[in-house]
């Protein structure tokens, strides 16, 4: 690769370039289309796919495709009228309803911190250092998942080198890039020491069993307690979690995701009264909007405060 070639792949994100390159394979080998394509032919392609692919996907796709025009130098068919009003149409037959991770509550963090923190004294008991390193990975990417409202990749990306921890007073977290930082200037990101489920404790036996001193946090741990060179792909970090939280006895834990620590966090925040703009502050949104889709409130009815509009609204007594 040449430096040109790194400069350009840098630009994008690693999860961006694989998410192009599958769906412009897709368009290719699986549906059988030609590039450089034509509008007709990728009018087509959204007609075909659809019923079976979701409105927010074939978007993906358009934007693939139109990428790939643009990098080779040919016209980008996919701003084309006729592939604009199909895939309204597509949206006014297909509405997709929106799916949203279930948040964690603390009390399910707090059961799963306990099973874990059993877990690694078990573990140490059987001298089965496999398991024990799990654990304390797990424990250590669970609570900076949770207490830093971290999107997967985001604790993916997390480097030894570029966390600094102040004793008895947190870490600061340094990320070259996040999913809104577009002018890649590197954001610094600071986590608390807490009383309890405490992620800087978490992070710190983590390292302290592992004597890692630079590279990715949180790696790969093989059958015999090997340690891996690499960062877990943000997608094995949705498993991790199911595990966890099956083990743990947390209901229902497939419906849970990795934005389910990043949601659970910011609906406990919302219900401990930190205002939009102090959420905003701190888990790094750019817009109001973007904070409140991940608050679920805990009168999601809104029947507590009609209930409470309907007493002080009661007919006085005959």
């Amino acid at each position: 690769m040449t430096d040109l070639d790194r400069y350009v792949a840098a630009a994008e994100r690693e999860h961006t370039r694989r998410s192009y390159a599958s769906a412009v394979r897709h368009f290719e080998e699986t549906w059988g289309g030609f590039l450089p394509a034509t509008a007709e032919a990728v009018a087509r392609y959204l007609a075909a796919h659809a019923e079976s692919l979701a409105l927010n996907t074939l978007k993906l796709r358009l934007a693939a495709l139109a990428q790939w025009h643009r990098d080779q130098g040919f016209a980008d068919p996919t701003k084309a009228p006729l592939v604009r009003q199909v895939l309204k149409g597509i949206g006014a037959l297909h509405p997709a309803r929106e799916q949203r991770a279930l948040p964690l509550p603390l009390a399910e963090l707090t059961r799963i911190d306990a099973w874990l923190a059993a877990e690694i004294l078990r573990a140490a008991d059987a001298a089965a250092r496999a398991d024990q390193l799990r654990a304390l990975r797990d424990r250590a990417l669970i609570l900076l998942g949770f207490w830093r409202a971290f999107r997967s990749d985001e604790l993916s990306r997390l480097c030894i080198q570029d966390i600094t921890a102040v004793p008895g007073e947190g870490l600061t977290l340094y990320l070259t890039r996040t999913k809104t930082d577009r002018g890649s200037a590197g954001t610094a990101f600071k986590v608390p020491a807490l009383s309890r489920l405490c992620p800087v404790q978490a992070y710190s036996a983590w390292i302290d069993a592992t004597q890692l001193t630079d590279g990715p946090v949180f790696r790969r741990i093989d059958a015999h307690g090997h340690l891996g060179p690499t960062s877990l792909h943000p997608n094995s970090l949705i498993p991790v979690l199911r595990h966890c939280f099956a083990a743990a006895g947390v209901p229902e834990p497939d419906r849970y995701s990795g934005h389910s620590l990043r949601r659970g966090f910011a609906t406990w925040a919302s219900a401990h009264q930190w205002d939009v703009k102090d959420l905003m502050e701190y888990v790094g949104w750019k817009d109001p909007a973007s904070a409140l889709r991940y608050i679920e409130r805990d009168d999601a009815f809104g029947r507590r405060r009609i209930e409470q509009g309907l007493a002080g609204d009661a007919p006085a007594s005959i």
